[in-house]
Formats: structure tokens, sequence, C-alpha cells
């Protein structure tokens, strides 16, 4: 009898292969889609901390109230979100590390996915016609405060201040981008350790604080006053204040208009987030390999390096797509649509919208503030603030320059 040829059989078994990979990639997908949404919805471990940092936030509303009523306006352009995260930093350095272990996982939430819900739905406040408003030059000056910052970072920390380049990455990124989020996110593409992250996000913390402080105070001194309008100055705090958080207080300290701009064009800065990480990711391999072609031979190194595939799916799977960002987009695009034929009803639910997220972002000032231990300062060292430092006044003072300029191109 004769034996039937095996090539059908390896072919059915390859197909079938085929299948249960894609339906296990699938599945795969369906999770983490459901894992990432289910992290948005707070357990019952949120629960009082959520409660505390909801009273805090209120308090501070009605706190920026009561000021405004005494003082006929607002001081110095502070509001409630400023208000909020100086609250929590005396609170975060004095009374919160006693209750912290009870307390931590809400606020960390709150400063977190609370934050991120409060950005999406700052898009209620916001249309295309003001997303249009912005134009190309916010693109182009974000695009150039972006890659400047970031190189002359990596070059004052490892040429200048001899420090290790795993940190400069980090205080770059976090500087170039959003702060704390963008260190967070380079964290598994430098392959940072526990120690370099929280020390770039201390940095972060401290000149992004004094930023969000002194930029409206600049301002009302005439920083700037007959070279740019108000409504460009919103783009000059987008693309340069570190936390997207620290670009909606500083802005809206000097009006909303300034505000929305701010936001607008900080928002697009966070949109440059996923191809820097894989710039980066591009980069630190490629020194890498540098180095390990030195450090063996060529045929060694050729047999243990990885094919091309391999290493891009790498580099894919590490980098953190800041999806509220593009959540922010659609929703500046609901908004739109919304407003071009207004109803009663649309108006109310609109403003019910943007007095939520007035709270939502005035929470999650507050368990910023809880969370910024003067401590970290001291945990910092020297070299890395003075990195930062002088990148906070090239932010402030090359960051002028490039808006001036592009604004008169």
């Amino acid at each position: 009898m004769r034996t039937e040829h095996p090539t059908f059989d390896a072919r059915h078994t390859h197909t079938q292969s085929d299948h249960s990979l894609s339906r296990v990639s699938n599945t795969q997908l369906i999770q983490k889609t459901l894992k990432t949404t289910g992290g948005y919805f707070p357990k019952q471990q949120h629960l009082l901390g959520l409660s505390v940092v909801l009273l805090g936030s209120l308090f501070s509303i009605w706190l920026n109230d009561r000021i405004s009523d005494w003082t006929d306006g607002k001081l110095l352009g502070l509001s409630s979100l400023t208000l909020a995260i100086l609250i929590g930093m005396v609170l975060g350095n004095t009374l919160y590390p006693r209750f912290a272990p009870s307390l931590s996982a809400g606020v960390i939430f709150s400063k977190a996915q609370i934050l991120r819900l409060a950005i999406v739905l700052y898009g209620f406040k916001i249309t295309l016609t003001q997303v249009a408003s912005v134009g190309l030059s916010a693109v182009v000056i974000d695009a150039l405060v972006l890659s400047s910052t970031f190189i002359i970072t990596y070059l004052l920390g490892t040429k200048w201040l001899k420090m290790d380049r795993t940190t400069t990455l980090l205080i770059g990124s976090g500087a170039s981008i959003c702060g704390a989020a963008a260190v967070i996110a380079a964290e598994p593409v430098v392959k940072a350790e526990a120690h370099k992250v929280t020390i770039a996000v201390a940095t972060v913390v401290v000149f992004g604080t004094l930023a969000m402080l002194l930029y409206p105070m600049l301002y009302q001194m005439g920083w700037l006053a007959g070279v740019i309008d108000a409504q460009h100055y919103g783009i000059y705090i987008g693309s340069t204040i570190h936390e997207v958080a620290q670009v909606v207080v500083a802005g809206n300290a000097i009006s909303p208009e300034a505000g929305n701009t701010a936001v607008v064009t900080k928002m697009i800065r966070v949109m440059m987030l996923a191809p820097f990480l894989l710039l980066l990711s591009v980069f630190i391999n490629s020194t890498n390999t540098k180095d390990a072609k030195t450090l063996s031979s060529a045929t060694d190194y050729q047999q243990n390096q990885p094919n091309k595939l391999e290493l891009l799916a790498q580099r894919l799977k590490q980098i953190h797509v800041p999806w509220f960002a593009f959540v922010f987009i659609a929703m500046v695009a609901v908004n739109s649509f919304l407003m071009a034929s207004p109803t009663p009803m649309i108006q109310g639910f609109t403003e019910r919208m943007i007095d939520l997220d007035n709270i939502l972002l005035t929470m999650a000032m507050f368990a910023l503030g809880l969370t910024t231990h003067f401590s970290a300062i001291k945990q910092a060292g020297i070299k890395p603030l003075i990195l930062a430092a002088v990148m906070f006044f090239w932010l402030i003072l090359g960051g002028a320059m490039i808006n001036v300029l592009i604004g008169l191109i």
C-alpha cells in the first residue's frame, strides 16, 4: 500500500498554527485593551484616597472663589489649580506621610488616571477653530523646542557634567516633552534603574513647579510684551513648560484663551512622544551596537545579533503611546460638532462637562502636590539639579527666542 505524501499534512499543520497564533494575538490584544480601560475604574483600595483628594480639591475651589471675591480678581494669576498643588505640597511634607499607607493608592490614581481623564474632558473647552488658530507654527515650535532641548541636555550632561548616560537621557526626555510621564515612558527604552527614574522625576517636579508659578508672574511683569500677544504667550507656555498639568495651571492663570492655546500646543508636543521614543530606541541601539563591536569580534557579534524584524518588534513593544492625547483631539472634534448648532440642552451638557473637568483637574493637582516631597530634591544630588536648572533657563530664554523667531516668519 502506498504511503500518503506528508506535504499536505505539513501545510495543513502550518495553516492551523498560523490560525492559532492569530487567535492568541487577538486574545492578547483584547486582554491588553480591557486591562488598559479597566485601569480607569477606581477599585475599593482607591476610595479612601480619592475621597481625601476630592475634599482637598473642593476646598481649593472654594478658597479660590473667596480670594477672588476679597481681591476683586485673581491675585497674580492665582487659580484653584495653583492653590490645590500648593496646599497639597504643604500637606504632603507634613501630615500626609503619616496616612500614606492607606491613602497612597487613591492619590496615585488621582495624579495618573484622573489627570488623563481631566485632559480628555478639557476638550469640551476647545473647538477645532481654536486648534486651527494655533496653526502650523505651533507644530514647528514644538519640534524645535523638543529637539534642541534634548540634544543640549544630552551634550551638557554627558560631556560637561560627566553624568551617566541613562540619567541624562531621562532628564532630557522629561524636559523635552511632558515631564514625569515622558520619564516613565522612556524608562523601559533606556532600561533605567529605579533610583535614576526617581532623580529625573524629582528634577521635573522641582523646575516644572517653578515654571508653573514663574511664567504667569513674568507675563504680569511684561516679559515679551510687545513682541508676542497673549495667545502666542500660550504657545510659549505649552511649548516650554514640563508637565501637562503645569501648562494648564500657567496658561489659565493668564487668561482662558491663553490656557486653551497652551493646552493645544502642549498636547501636540505630547503626541510627539511616540515617534521620539522610537528614535530614542534607535539611538540607544546604535550606540550599544558600536560598544558591542568594540568589545567582541565581528563574527561573534553577527552571530549574536537579532535580525532586523526582531529588533523592530522589540522597539515597538517598548513604546508607550500617549493615547489620551489622541482622545483629547477626538473630544475637541466632538465639542466642535456640538457647538456648530448649540441648543440649551447641548450648552447645559457642555457646561456640566466643564465643571466636572475643573474638579478633576483640581483633584489631580492636589494629588500631585501630596506626592511632591522636598526630600526628593536632596536625593537628586547636585549634578542632575545643575543640569535641570540649566535646561530650565534654556526653556525660558531659548524657548522664547524660538517662539519669537518662528512668530516673525
